[in-house]
């Protein structure tokens, strides 16, 4: 995706710009440029070292004329000429006479030119083209943009699209629009009024409709003006969930219909903001014996502001350690939502550990046992079956935690929107689905609340991991042979079984001989055979509970330095972290389970390093790339490179 390779004047179709010419301040909308240190012009002036690269990148060429660079610029031939003399008396641009032209200009360090961040906008069609962006950049992006494609191997050298969907404004992390305008004027490389209008709108969109509980108790549905009630809400909406008008901007909502009628103007287009004010349930004082992290604290008081919300977080940011100070901050009995035995009996434990609640204040509701008491953590498996219906009925529970919320849209979709009058918390490293019903989880529970990965990886709460994908071959012609004459799953099948991975993740734990690694598998067999291996042991589904603790305990102590897991891994165990995490097979490319195997690597201090090994030539290549460009998305940088011993060069 070299966007940037023609010098031609189609350029002129998208706006161009380096990074260090970029707003990346926190201030106000208007503010100026950073200085770039390399670069002792005031970035005021009419010509700065950026804007002239800037300025060659639009001719396609390695040099150029004072009046070239004031056409670009749309500045006077003067000025510019002026301004490339002060550059030249600064070292940072050269000059030379030439007889077609009094003087040409080129830049002092010609890698600078190839090497640096280059962005492209695309307004009409609100895409950004990003070549080698900083981190900075992706971490912004990922704000307000949707990541579609990369290209190229390094992430120093890779190429990134991104577009900006309705949704994406709506969802922005922002309490107002100037913040989210702020944040795209910081990575843009100039103003432009007519996506800033278009996003503005979009924005104002999502504030057009508010639920709100009436003097007298019940729910009213509001709108900023009558012609939105008119032809929007009462076009839309039946007599199932309006009772009848109050005004023209306000009707009277049927008792139990908020979740559709989120359902249905979210799908209008039309996100509705929640002001309702929700149940607090039987009181239940809690105190927690931890301190919470600024940004934790941050989620804790966004979530008590809007009452509802998903917290969007890396593993490791501690996210459980913030829902217990929503629980503590909404002070009513609650109930949990998991999806495995073993995370409820880790949020006893934790919740034993870090608040004030004693044992007998702690219930567990699922197999295996049936308590309901002030606090009750039960699985969606359980909950989701009609039998079990008085989970719900028997407390007034103030408020719901969905852990893992993901799998909400299920069984216990229906329960969900049964609970609308709880405060409803949602917890997620990546509250997405591969069947893209996301707008489930926003409109059922609440819309997102969390930090930017980058964030935490920068303040140094989280490292970020590396993550390397590795393209291995097929051990002979006739494995590959046998790869090529099957079909549907059982293509899968084979790519995943590929017996070189074996080799390859040998190559790899030599690589990395004192790092306690996790190897990932999802298939039962191909497990078998790397435990057998590698004479390690296999944890999966099938061993029994008291088992896998031991063996989970024996890594943390680190007397076993490898373990090869299945799916039960991704999530409802508390696996430790690792310092190395190798993945032989994964979902098809599941976001979310990339994401969920990113975050075994990630931990408070120290370097760990995650390799996804994928089939060459089969439909591993796109599954890999798929995670790669979700976990880019967050801001973790991605690299590929050939497996060992074919060539590990980077491609």
């Amino acid at each position: 995706m070299d966007a940037l390779s023609d010098g031609d004047d189609s350029i002129d179709s998208g706006d161009f710009v380096d990074s260090e010419n970029a707003d990346h301040s926190d201030d106000s909308a208007g503010s100026a440029d950073p200085v770039d240190p390399d670069d002792p012009a005031d970035p005021d002036d009419p010509v700065t070292l950026d804007s002239f690269y800037d300025a060659l990148q639009a001719e396609g060429r390695p040099v150029a004329t004072a009046q070239q660079v004031a056409r670009r610029l749309d500045i006077s031939q003067a000025d510019a000429a002026e301004a490339l003399d002060a550059l030249s008396d600064a070292g940072t641009v050269q000059r030379v006479d030439v007889e077609s032209d009094p003087v040409v200009w080129y830049p002092t360090r010609w890698g600078d030119v190839a090497t640096r961040e280059r962005i492209i906008l695309f307004p009409e069609r609100r895409e950004i083209v990003v070549d080698r962006p900083e981190q900075y950049t992706r971490a912004q992006l990922s704000q307000f943009a949707h990541l579609v494609d990369t290209t190229g191997g390094d992430a120093d050298e890779r190429g990134y699209l991104y577009t900006i969907r309705t949704e994406d404004v709506w969802q922005a992390p922002f309490d107002e629009f100037e913040g989210l305008r702020r944040s795209m004027r910081s990575v843009f490389p100039r103003r432009s009024p007519h996506l800033e209008e278009w996003a503005e709108r979009q924005w104002k969109r999502a504030h057009q409709f508010t639920l709100r509980t009436h003097e007298d108790g019940y729910v009213v549905l509001q709108s900023v003006n009558e012609d939105l009630m008119g032809n929007v809400a009462r076009e839309k909406l039946s007599e199932q969930h309006l009772h009848a008008p109050i005004s023209d901007t306000e009707s009277w909502v049927r008792e139990g219909e908020e979740a559709a009628i989120k359902r249905i103007l979210y799908e209008a287009g039309y996100p509705v903001k929640d002001e309702r004010d929700l149940d607090t349930g039987d009181p239940l004082e809690i105190d927690l014996n931890v301190e919470l992290r600024d940004y934790q604290q941050d989620w804790v008081d966004r979530f008590t502001d809007q009452r509802s919300g998903v917290l969007v977080g890396p593993p490791g940011s501690g996210k459980t350690i913030a829902g217990m100070g929503v629980l503590a901050a909404v002070g009513g009995e609650t109930l949990i939502l998991v999806p495995s035995r073993e995370l409820a009996g880790q949020w006893r434990d934790e919740l034993l550990e870090h608040t004030s609640l004693t044992a007998d204040q702690i219930g567990e509701y699922h197999g295996g046992t049936k308590e309901i008491r002030p606090v009750t953590i039960a699985t969606y498996q359980t909950a989701g079956m009609d039998r079990h219906r008085q989970l719900f009925d028997s407390r007034a529970w103030g408020l719901i935690v969905y852990d893992e919320v993901h799998h909400i849209p299920s069984r216990v979709f229906r329960r969900s929107a049964d609970l609308q009058t709880k405060h409803r918390l949602g917890l997620s490293a990546t509250p997405i689905r591969e069947d893209d019903k996301e707008e489930d989880i926003f409109t059922l529970v609440g819309p997102p609340i969390g930090t930017d990965w980058s964030k935490l990886f920068d303040a140094g709460f989280v490292q970020e991991p590396e993550v390397e994908i590795r393209y291995v071959p097929w051990t002979d012609e006739m494995a590959e042979n046998e790869y090529r004459s099957a079909d549907g799953r059982e293509r899968y099948k084979l790519a995943a079984h590929n017996p070189a991975k074996i080799d390859e993740i040998r190559h790899l734990r030599g690589q990395h001989l004192d790092a306690k690694a996790l190897i990932f598998v999802d298939w039962l067999e191909q497990g078998d055979a790397i435990a057998e291996a590698l004479d390690v042991p296999f944890i999966s589904g099938e061993m029994p509970h008291y088992r896998r603790q031991q063996l989970l305990q024996q890594f943390r102590d680190g007397d076993i330095r490898t373990l090869v897991i299945s799916r039960v891994g991704d999530e409802g165990i508390d696996l430790p972290n690792a310092e190395l995490a190798v993945v032989a097979s994964g979902l098809g490319g599941s976001r979310r389970q990339g994401a969920q195997r990113a975050g075994r690597t990630m931990r408070p201090v120290g370097n760990a390093i995650m390799y996804v090994l994928a089939t060459r030539g089969s439909p591993e290549e796109d599954f890999a790339e798929r995670q790669l460009r979700h976990l880019a998305e967050k801001g973790i940088r991605v690299r590929e490179s050939g497996a060992w011993p074919t060539g590990g060069d980077e491609q």
